[in-house]
């Protein structure tokens, strides 16, 4: 299965759209995304792991509600980080029983619901599963619970996505709370699931494995204590890095599950339920940006080519460019690609009024003019759902494309929707 969409598709889709007259005047920017190839990963996915397995797509990778409803028709379950998101994934049409709920910051009152609407849970720390050990005396819940526990086995070369590290904001740490931890499931058999993520893009295989195999062992030792299938629910998280350049080469997801089904093939029998959450493999791949150029600027030693967006849509790019980064190729007006290379190097300049807008510096381009197309690869996930209010930004119109036919996801938003956020 490919794992990039290639270029010449793309460019195919963007000037079918052209074509069709779906990039208007006001449509500076525009976010597609390709719902065949989003289909044949998470059916990729699916092949791999049993049958049985929950896999959770990450829902702040992308919550556009269209594309939720089009995964929840594939068979896919969502994972959720606030009361929010769970409130999108149950308007979208997803049961209660393949949500799955994360957040860090539960309320007693959003821990009440969850558990009333039988949605399953992962417990952040020790003081929430004393919330919901109260809870449950007062309700009839027939949620799944399960503890996040982070297994400390080191971070991942971006210190913002790693969070397995001798500290961490989430999850109990397992080193110092192992007697603990043993003691909540040995005292609470409704405790029946495990739940670890060590952290995503710039976290090598070796890494994701060595979770597992922590909290794995740990699992087994728990139901060797009680003498019975305590924990039965194993949630491995997402975390597994994706393509962002020619230069990336990271591990495939078939490469992921050997290395598991070789070290622990008991988490691949009905001896444990599997619970999967890969948002930025699912998602970051499968869709694309083009902005169009508005203004060129030529100093010396450096153009800027003026577009768009920039920390709107990619904030983690302007603000830590040393790990992330995208393809880009340049567009006539016509939607051709351009050849040819400029000797002067480009900076990206977004649209925001703070000069750490730059979505990237030194880039080798075709010469760039006044109404050519920037395309911006593998802009799936984690960039219109990180969208930024700063400035009062438009959010751009988003088309999905299948089967030779485009889709209006989202359209581009009003300035009256816009006014209406700020009241």
């Amino acid at each position: 299965m490919k794992t990039k969409l290639p270029v010449d598709h793309i460019e195919s889709i963007f000037r079918s759209a052209l074509a069709e007259g779906l990039i208007r005047e006001e449509d500076t920017a525009v976010i597609f995304y390709d719902l065949d190839f989003l289909a044949e990963r998470v059916q990729h996915l699916a092949s791999l792991f049993p049958e049985t397995t929950l896999h959770g797509i990450a829902m702040k990778a992308n919550p556009l509600i269209e594309v939720l409803k089009y995964l929840q028709n594939l068979g896919m379950g969502v994972e959720t980080a606030s009361l929010g998101e769970v409130t999108v994934a149950l308007k979208s049409g997803y049961p209660a029983s393949r949500i799955v709920f994360d957040s860090p910051v539960k309320t007693v009152k959003e821990l009440e619901f969850a558990l009333k609407e039988g949605i399953h849970l992962n417990l952040d720390s020790l003081d929430e599963l004393d919330r919901v050990t109260f809870l449950r005396q007062k309700i009839s819940s027939k949620s799944t619970i399960g503890l996040r526990i982070n297994p400390q086995v080191g971070k991942g070369t971006i210190e913002e996505s790693s969070v397995a590290g001798e500290y961490s904001k989430f999850g109990i740490p397992l080193n110092s709370k192992r007697k603990q931890l043993l003691e909540a499931f040995l005292n609470h058999n409704w405790l029946q699931g495990v739940h670890l993520h060590v952290g995503s893009q710039g976290c090598p295989l070796e890494l994701l494995v060595k979770g597992v195999e922590v909290l794995y062992n740990f699992a087994e030792e728990v139901n060797h204590t009680a003498g019975r299938s305590q924990i039965r629910i194993f949630d491995i998280g997402g975390g597994l890095p994706v393509s962002y350049t020619s230069s990336d080469h990271p591990p495939l997801m078939e490469e992921y599950r050997n290395a598991l089904k070789t070290k622990f093939p008991l988490l691949f029998t009905d001896q444990y339920s599997l619970i999967t959450e890969f948002g930025r493999w699912t998602h970051a791949n499968t869709g694309f940006t083009v902005s169009r150029v508005e203004y060129v600027k030529h100093d010396p030693g450096i153009n800027t080519a003026m577009i768009h967006t920039g920390a709107d849509l990619f904030v983690r790019e302007c603000l830590n460019p040393k790990a992330w980064h995208h393809q880009y190729t340049l567009l006539d007006r016509f939607g051709i690609r351009k050849g040819g290379k400029d000797m002067v190097p480009y900076n990206l300049g977004g649209p925001l009024c703070f000069s750490g807008d730059i979505l990237a510096r030194n880039v080798t381009l075709p010469e760039v003019k006044e109404g050519d197309y920037l395309m911006i690869q593998d802009t799936g996930g984690y960039t219109y759902s990180m969208w930024s209010r700063y400035n009062s930004r438009q959010t751009p119109r988003i088309l999905g494309y299948r089967k030779g036919k485009f889709l209006i996801l989202r359209e581009r938003e009003s300035l009256e929707d816009l006014c209406n956020f700020w009241k």
